[in-house]
């Protein structure tokens, strides 16, 4: 499956996207936890951005240098970025902490990125700066930095523009490297897909994290490449106020917007309403679903339950990318009606074609091209795909094959149209989010009742749930407790903050394993559904 031939970018570089779009006169909106806005003007990032490259080179970052960025939604996460680019330096960007009762484990698992990426600074906040500095990397607020007269450093489409890691985990860190050409080349071809759609002027609202692709890129740089105004929601009040996304949409008549399935899910469960009085959807035109198995059911839903405030269902656009090819790889075509096909009792949903410069091929575990309608391995080709993996030759040679992509996830193409099956990859993930099931398995370290080393965590699709969900496969001893399956969920929710949805307790030697005594978890997820593992 093939696109339409590459788009050349209006751009050779994000700077030169910024300084075009600081002269457009568009402005970001950001939204607070009570829902009021701050309008914030792309000339004034630029501004504060170019300050703030002065403060870094007079700091000591060099050019090439790594600097990751651990700040919430807000002007100052948007200057900085800019701010490290002009600087001639690649930004980072890492999620701050969200949960006060794990923070060391949090403190570990930047600790394993920030050396990943052999960061030399931390852009970072007054009140999570001293859990940082114990990482033993120097950090900074966005204050500190910005003094002094921007220094004009060169910046060539072919340097890297950005590190975005695949995983926040401390099992094997995956950096994904982009340089400003994979970057633009994927926004070049998305905003193809805008005009095909017939969209020339956009509002694009946002509660996505900005150290997400989908919000970093598909959002906040897309933003700057059009231009368009971008009203950005803290992901957190998204997750504690459903209803306030819906809203912003209404106050500030967006057109598009982008989440996973969960998200629709969420919003089903939790906004009543009288939460939507006065609330008009009619302005919707795009509904990116992704990062995640989308589920038609909740779709038709979603359309059903929203559709007398104005939401026309119609604006569901399933897609399908990864972090690995900058973000987009197949979008539903445009004006079209989501397509899905029941495939042993369970509906998949297409993800559309393959957008402008990108190549899409099914491969079988032999390597070779599957005809349409055969389920194979997902492989992608284009301007897109990263560089590599950040410092990992290792990780780069298993993903990337003669200029290919391997995915990681299951597919097949009919009429033309990609079907995602399910992942090839054993990660984890739980409402748009990749875990490592290493985390998860880590946590059970020591618990009575369990073998060690053998326990596997898996990520599948209950009957009953709309969403993803984390099941545990668990060998007991022979002194196992009565309440064992428990005892499992309460560690792994202490430990890793995720709630098993089931945790099956197996007898000892029931997990496969290679012939080097590694445990097989896809192999385990597989005879699990299949009901062929032996419970104790």
């Amino acid at each position: 499956m093939k696109g339409a031939p590459a788009i050349r970018p209006k751009f050779e570089t994000l700077i030169d996207m910024l300084d075009a779009a600081a002269l457009g006169g568009q402005s970001l909106f950001f939204v607070d936890r009570n829902e009021a806005d701050t309008e914030v003007a792309m000339a004034d990032i630029r501004s504060d951005a170019r300050s703030l490259a002065a403060g870094l080179r007079a700091a000591g970052v060099q050019t090439g240098d790594r600097v990751a960025l651990v700040l919430p939604t807000g002007p100052e996460f948007v200057a900085s970025f800019f701010g490290v680019l002009y600087a001639g330096a690649v930004p980072v960007p890492l999620y701050p902490p969200v949960r006060l009762g794990k923070l060391d484990e949090y403190r570990d698992r930047t600790a394993a990125m920030l050396r990943a990426v052999q960061a030399i600074l931390v852009i970072t906040e007054d009140r999570i700066r001293p859990l940082l500095e114990a990482t033993q990397t120097r950090c900074a607020t966005p204050a500190d930095l910005s003094a002094g007269n921007y220094p004009e450093i060169g910046v060539a489409a072919a340097d890297l523009a950005l590190i975005q890691f695949s995983s926040g985990t401390t099992h094997d860190p995956k950096p994904v490297a982009l340089t400003h050409e994979n970057l633009l080349y994927n926004l070049a071809a998305i905003a193809g897909y805008f005009a095909e759609a017939g969209m020339p002027e956009q509002v694009g609202v946002t509660w996505l994290p900005l150290y997400h692709d989908m919000g970093l890129i598909g959002n906040l740089l897309m933003a700057f490449y059009l231009p368009r105004p971008l009203v950005l929601l803290p992901p957190e009040l998204f997750l504690a106020v459903p209803g306030a996304w819906l809203r912003a949409i209404s106050r500030h008549r967006g057109t598009i917007t982008a989440a996973p399935n969960f998200a629709f899910g969420l919003c089903l469960k939790r906004i009543r309403d009288d939460e939507l009085t006065g609330v008009d959807l009619s302005s919707w035109r795009l509904c990116l679903n992704g990062a995640e198995l989308t589920s038609a059911e909740v779709q038709r839903r979603f359309g059903e339950r929203f559709g007398p405030w104005g939401f026309d269902a119609g604006a569901f656009t399933p897609v399908y990318g990864l972090a690995e090819a900058s973000l987009a790889v197949t979008f539903k075509p445009a004006g079209s009606s989501f397509k899905s096909v029941e495939i042993g009792g369970k509906e998949l949903v297409s993800t559309g074609r393959a957008l402008a410069g990108v190549e899409v091929e099914i491969r079988g575990h032999d390597s070779r091209p599957l005809p349409e309608g055969e389920e194979g391995h997902i492989f992608v080709r284009g301007p897109s795909v990263m560089a590599g993996y950040f410092g990992r030759p290792d990780l780069t040679e298993q993903a990337r094959h003669a200029g290919w992509l391997d995915c990681g996830d299951l597919g097949f193409v009919q009429d033309g149209e990609l079907f995602v099956c399910g992942r090839s990859k054993e990660t984890v993930v739980i409402r748009g989010a990749n875990h490592a099931p290493q985390d998860f398995e880590a946590a059970l370290d020591g618990l009575a009742g369990v073998r060690a080393g053998c326990a596997i965590a898996v990520g599948y699709l209950p009957a009953d749930m709309d969403d993803e969900a984390l099941a545990l496969l668990v060998e007991t001893t022979p002194d196992a407790p009565a309440g064992l399956a428990a005892d499992v969920a309460a560690r792994v929710l202490q430990r890793t903050g995720i709630a098993a949805h089931h945790v099956e307790l197996l007898a000892p030697g029931t997990l496969p394993r290679t012939s080097s005594g590694k445990l097989r978890r896809l192999e385990a997820r597989t005879q699990w559904l299949a009901g062929t593992l032996t419970p104790c």
